[in-house]
C-alpha cells in the first residue's frame, strides 16, 4: 500500500485519511452523544420542570455537539503539517496566520453559541417553572435573559480578536469607551428606550399577555424588549412601540379591570303608567337578582322627571370575566327588558345601552 505514504503537500496520503477518518467519527459521533445526552438530561429535569423534547435539542444538545465537531476537527488539521506551497502573504498577512485565527475564531464562537443557547434554556426552565400569576417573574426572566445573551455575545467578540487574531483588547476597550460615549449622545432615544425598558421592568404597569390601549392602538403584549414593546393589535397586525413612549404615554391596561359595568337608559313618555313603571322596576330587580353568579352588584332608579318624560337608570356590575360572555349577557338582558316592555305596553320614547370597563383608576369607555 505504496499509495499511503504519498505524499500531498507536505503530507501522506495516510495522514489525511487518519485526520479524516478521525472528523467523521466525531461528526457521527455528535448524534449518539446528542440521543444519550438528550435522554439522560431530560430524564433529570422533567422530574421539576417539563421540557418539549425538540426544544430542549435545539437550544442545548445540537450547539454542544456542533461544538464538540469544531472543537475536535480543528486541533485534528492543526496536526497536518503546513504546505510550503502555501508559505504567501495576502494583504501583509501571512496564510497560515489567517487560517489558524478562523480556527481558533471557529472555536470561540461555537462556544459562544452554546453559551447563549444555554442562557435560552435556563430561561425556559425557569419560566416553566413560573405560575399562571407569576407575570412580573417571566418578564424578568426574559429580559435579563436578553440582557444577558448581549453580555455574553460581547465578551465572545472580545474573545475572537484577543485569542483569535491576537490583538490585545485594551486599547480596543479604550476606543470602544470614547466611541460609546460618542454613540450615547448620538443616539440619545435608543439610551432613552433602555431606561425605559428597566422602568417597565420595575415599575410593572403591565406584563406579556395584557391587553392595553394605548395612542389609540389596542392590542396584547407579546413581547416586552430592551428597546421596544411588540403588540397584537385586536387586527392581527404587530405594532412595534418605542419603550420610551410606552413609559411617556397614557397606558390603559385593560387586563387590570376589576369589573365590566354596564349601563341602560329607558326613557318614557311623561303619560306613562305608573302601575306599569313600578311593575317594570321591580321585574327588573328580580331579574338582575336571579343572576347573582354573573352580576355582583346592581342598581335601578328613575333618574330625571321633567317635561318629556322619565328616564329610568340600570347599572349592573359583573366579574371580570371575558368580553364576549359580558356582550352576551348584555344581550340576554336587553332582550328580555324589551320583552317585558312590550307586555306592559310601556309608551318608551327611547333607550341606551352601554358599557364601561371599571378599573381601579377610573372608568373608560370600550
Amino acid at each position: 500500500m505504496k499509495f499511503l505514504h504519498y505524499i500531498i503537500l507536505d503530507n501522506s496520503v495516510k495522514s489525511y485519511l487518519i485526520v479524516a477518518g478521525i472528523i467523521a467519527f466525531v461528526f457521527l459521533l455528535k448524534r449518539i452523544i446528542s440521543r444519550l445526552l438528550l435522554d439522560v438530561i431530560l430524564t433529570i429535569i422533567n422530574q421539576t420542570w417539563k421540557i418539549d423534547k425538540q426544544k430542549f435539542k435545539q437550544l442545548v444538545v445540537k450547539p454542544m455537539s456542533w461544538f464538540l465537531v469544531i472543537l475536535v476537527s480543528v486541533i485534528t488539521l492543526d496536526k497536518l503539517n503546513y504546505p510550503a506551497q502555501w508559505d504567501i502573504t495576502v494583504y501583509g498577512i501571512h496564510l497560515q496566520s489567517l487560517i489558524n485565527a478562523i480556527g481558533t475564531s471557529a472555536i470561540i464562537i461555537s462556544f459562544f453559541r452554546f453559551l447563549i443557547k444555554m442562557v435560552d434554556f435556563i430561561a425556559l426552565m425557569l419560566s416553566s417553572g413560573v405560575n399562571a400569576s407569576g407575570k412580573s417573574e417571566y418578564q424578568m426572566i426574559r429580559f435579563f435573559g436578553d440582557f444577558l445573551k448581549i453580555v455574553i455575545a460581547f465578551i465572545g467578540f472580545l474573545a475572537v480578536i484577543h485569542w483569535g487574531f491576537k490583538k490585545p483588547i485594551g486599547p480596543l476597550l479604550t476606543g470602544l469607551s470614547i466611541v460609546g460615549a460618542a454613540l450615547a449622545l448620538a443616539a440619545k432615544e435608543s439610551l432613552e428606550n433602555l431606561i425605559a425598558s428597566f422602568i417597565i421592568l420595575f415599575d410593572k404597569p403591565f406584563f406579556v399577555g395584557d391587553l392595553l390601549k394605548i395612542n389609540n392602538i389596542t392590542g396584547t403584549v407579546e413581547r416586552i424588549g430592551m428597546r421596544s414593546t411588540r403588540i397584537r393589535t385586536v387586527d392581527k397586525t404587530l405594532v412595534t412601540i418605542p419603550n420610551k413612549q410606552m413609559v411617556d404615554g397614557m397606558v390603559d391596561n385593560l387586563s387590570m379591570r376589576t369589573q365590566w359595568r354596564g349601563e341602560m337608559k329607558l326613557e318614557f313618555a311623561m303619560d306613562t303608567n305608573a302601575n306599569q313603571l313600578e311593575q317594570l322596576i321591580h321585574f327588573i330587580h328580580q331579574e338582575l337578582k336571579s343572576r347573582q353568579d354573573q352580576i355582583e352588584r346592581y342598581s335601578t332608579f328613575l333618574q330625571t322627571l321633567d317635561k318629556n318624560g322619565f328616564m329610568l337608570w340600570i347599572e349592573y356590575h359583573t366579574e371580570p370575566a371575558d368580553f364576549s360572555g359580558f356582550s352576551q349577557l348584555r344581550h340576554d338582558l336587553i332582550k328580555i327588558f324589551r320583552e317585558k316592555i312590550n307586555e306592559l305596553k310601556l309608551p318608551m320614547q327611547s333607550t341606551s345601552a352601554e358599557v364601561r370597563i371599571s378599573k381601579k383608576e377610573g372608568e373608560v369607555s370600550f
